[in-house]
């Protein structure tokens, strides 16, 4: 698995990091950028609640 961002989506809110501070990075603006973007198994469903965070779904979690 995955987790991809679509940077041209993220508006700054910064809830990705909330559920995954070691997957998400925030610039100084709060904008996202995937510090790692191989999820290992056994934390899918950590990486699939910091995809479902975001309110314009600029994350997601693919295969």
């Amino acid at each position: 698995m995955k987790l991809l961002l679509d940077s041209t989506r993220c508006q700054g809110y910064g809830l990705c990091q909330e559920h995954a501070p070691d997957r998400i990075e925030l610039d100084e603006w709060g904008y996202a950028s995937v510090v790692a973007a191989d999820v290992p198994p056994g934390e899918e469903s950590a990486a699939r609640a910091c995809a479902d965070s975001c309110p314009n779904s600029a994350l997601r979690l693919e295969k």
